[in-house]
């Protein structure tokens, strides 16, 4: 070989040596650069709460680790100092190795992106987004007030709420009561945020529940009000009564309205039965419904005739009569019997009396 061939050869072997060193020095400096070893894991925590997002990296050498938040450019945090100046922000590490972004005492407006960050050239950074779930919250404005309707009558109740996520609607009635719709079919609940009521009627009257829940405790509720106004109605379930002079008994009848009717009763003259003496009106009240008696005692011819319950209210005003009639007593002769004993046949009158009631102009055969 001439000195020519071996000049070229050297150079040869000269360039693929310094090549091989390049490759080699660049291979390692990747291997031990700084870079993330898994991505950040993103984070749901409660409204009030504290939240903590993880970056962890490797080969961090002298190189730092920073936290910002991705919305408003805001740096939060470099190595293991805090830049911001909100006193919940905090920060942590394990070994340099695990970097934690503490957040406490969480808001609604800390929802968002958040980047880790390491100071090489070019940085390398990485995202982990946060999620604020916050409880239902009812709203007074855009949910029903208590309500009052007239029967017959079509009414929405409504039911607004926020939370994260939405939350869902659910309607019920109190003490388990079905809720009854307009085509007469009833169920226990219905999903939605407004409660539609067609041909209201008395049946529909009580408390309605709204209820809002998201899945983050604690579930809410409302509760509202419904009123059904109607005229009286009577109800008399026996309109002819008989009772005998001197005898006790009690008259009565059955009132529905609303609002709350002034009710009483009258003879057929118009004169309105007053309290004391031998007549004692009572009245028995509920929400809607009230029973009126009229204990009579001692009964005398003056207490015959006609009795008339009368009901008023603001809507309108009703009566139904009930007629008090004389029931004679009448006494049976006894018929005679014959036992035959040890000493003869023995006659004897029946030593009870017997009673037949009848009304006065009617015949009745008692025997």
């Amino acid at each position: 070989m001439d000195l020519s061939s071996f000049l070229k050869t050297s150079n040869m072997i000269l360039t693929f040596i310094m090549l091989d060193c390049l490759l080699a020095r660049n291979i390692d400096a990747t291997i031990h650069e700084p870079g993330f070893s898994g991505p950040i894991e993103n984070v749901t925590a409660p409204l009030g709460r504290e939240a903590i997002l993880a970056c962890t990296v490797h080969n961090l050498s002298t190189y730092k680790v920073a936290w910002l938040r991705v919305d408003t450019q805001t740096i939060l945090t470099i190595h293991t100092h805090v830049i911001s100046r909100s006193r919940r922000v905090g920060v942590t590490h394990s070994d340099q190795r695990t970097w934690f972004l503490h957040i406490r005492e969480l808001r609604e407006t800390d929802r968002g992106w958040y980047m880790c960050q390491i100071n090489t050239d070019p940085m390398k950074s990485q995202l982990g987004y946060l999620d604020i779930v916050v409880p239902p919250d009812i709203l007074d404005r855009g949910t029903s007030a208590d309500q009052t309707v007239r029967e017959g009558a079509s009414i929405s109740l409504t039911c607004a709420a926020t939370g994260s996520p939405h939350p869902q609607i659910t309607w019920r009635r109190e003490h388990s009561k079905p809720i009854v719709g307009s085509d007469g079919l009833q169920v226990t609940s219905l999903e939605g945020p407004v409660l539609n009521i067609s041909r209201v009627t008395r049946q529909h009257a009580g408390a309605y529940l709204c209820i809002a829940s998201n899945g983050v405790p604690p579930t809410v509720s409302k509760r509202i009000m419904l009123t059904v106004e109607f005229p009286p109605v009577i109800v008399i379930r026996n309109q002819l009564v008989g009772a005998a002079l001197g005898s006790d008994l009690v008259i009565e009848c059955e009132t529905e309205a609303y609002p709350k009717p002034v009710s009483y009763w009258s003879r057929e003259s118009g004169e309105i039965v007053p309290i004391g003496g031998s007549l004692e009106p009572q009245k028995i009240s509920g929400s809607y419904r009230s029973v009126l008696r009229l204990p009579i005692r001692r009964v005398t011819s003056a207490d015959y005739g006609t009795y008339k319950c009368v009901s008023k209210n603001s809507l309108g005003d009703t009566e139904g009569s009930i007629k008090l009639y004389l029931i004679q007593k009448l006494n049976i002769v006894a018929g005679k019997a014959s036992d035959i004993t040890p000493f003869g046949t023995q006659d004897h009158s029946q030593s009870e009396t017997d009673v037949c009631l009848k009304p006065v102009n009617n015949f009745i055969d008692c025997q």
